[in-house]
């Protein structure tokens, strides 16, 4: 065989190896796409249970087939915690613990009085969390979810910087249960801090919340659904599942927008004659002034009490003003997993004994 002859196999070979490597390099290493993907979430599920979930439990689960962990977070806040995994060469997962056995932890959910989406909390002496995660003055989010996001933010940006600057630009959010609000408000706040230039533009997130809690009012949930619209957010609900039914919700005459029959119907009270509107009066506030108490009673359970119980574990912590209102909803497009006919019987409720043994375990709260 020639010289030249020689060099053009070794060319073709070259050739081969390189569209071969690019081929295997590229499948690793393909870019996030919208919309939901059982394949993905099926693979967050595992990931998120081999660290986070009690050994009797994450054996039971499949590990990890596409994902290496690369750090693990110590606990912080509320006993929160998280984890980044790296997908591929380009994507990396966001991981978020949820609820876990100790006091502190379940303060978290229990802290349910509702703080303006906007403003600033400081969690301890050294660090006053800033946020905004809506735009819009009439959105709000829970107390003790926000304070668990602001510790898990303070921790996980500087991951995301590094990451960045190793050459990653996709970001999967993933959180189960607690977790699940907690990366709901995470994402509001990753993509505020973009549009305020303070994280690069061309990162993209998509987020997969799992069994998660309701994360805030009405004006929250039109936020956070316009900036992750398209397919970039998924909340994955049994519906056998009560958690995704928390916080307490209440809803008043006062969270309608200002343009709503509720101006029509005063103004049109007041013009009546004084007997009329001592009769009308009484009848409208028969309708308004229950869930106005209810959510005072609440403000004051789930926001004063549990903001005592707070300080034992943060000391510094100041407590923000609360706004009124007790609205929360489900927000987000949702993928439900209806129960089929034999569920209870397969996978009875262990809520009761789970319980006892978290008070067996931590006392009472």
């Amino acid at each position: 065989m020639s010289m030249r002859s020689r060099s053009m196999n070794v060319l073709k070979l070259t050739a081969v190896f390189f569209f071969l490597c690019w081929g295997v390099f590229s499948g690793r290493a393909q870019h996030l796409k919208p919309g939901f993907d059982k394949a993905e979430y099926r693979e967050l599920i595992y990931l998120s249970s081999t660290s986070f979930e009690a050994p009797s439990k994450a054996k039971l689960i499949p590990k990890p087939e596409h994902s290496k962990l690369a750090y693990q977070s110590k606990s912080i806040g509320l006993d929160n915690a998280w984890e980044l995994w790296m997908k591929d060469r380009t994507t990396a997962v966001l991981c978020i613990r949820g609820s876990t056995a100790k006091s502190e932890s379940w303060l978290a959910n229990l802290y349910a009085a509702m703080v303006p989406a906007k403003g600033e909390l400081n969690i301890d002496a050294q660090h006053t969390f800033k946020y905004e995660l809506s735009a819009d003055p009439k959105a709000a989010v829970p107390a003790g979810f926000l304070i668990s996001t602001a510790f898990i933010a303070e921790d996980m940006l500087p991951k995301i910087d590094s990451c960045y600057q190793s050459g990653m630009r996709d970001f999967i959010i993933m959180g189960h249960s607690q977790g699940g609000a907690i990366g709901y408000l995470l994402t509001a706040h990753l993509y505020s801090l973009q549009k305020q230039g303070r994280l690069a533009s061309d990162i993209r997130f998509k987020t997969y919340c799992s069994a998660a809690p309701k994360p805030g009012n009405l004006y929250f949930a039109y936020s956070y659904e316009s900036v992750t619209q398209d397919g970039w957010a998924y909340n994955v609900i049994n519906a056998a599942d009560w958690v995704p039914q928390t916080p307490f919700s209440v809803q008043m005459l006062d969270d309608f927008p200002e343009i709503s029959p509720v101006p029509l119907i005063e103004g049109m009270i007041k013009k009546q004659s004084f007997f009329k509107r001592l009769i009308l009066n009484m009848m409208y506030n028969k309708v308004r002034n229950p869930s106005r108490k209810v959510v005072k009673r609440y403000q004051k359970l789930l926001g004063e009490e549990m903001a005592k119980r707070i300080k034992t574990y943060l000391p510094d912590y100041e407590a923000p003003a609360y706004y009124n209102s007790s609205n929360y909803v489900r927000t987000g497009t949702s993928v439900i997993l209806y129960p089929k006919p034999g569920y209870d019987q397969k996978f009875p409720n262990f809520l009761l004994i789970y319980t006892c043994s978290i008070r067996n375990k931590q006392g009472s709260l």
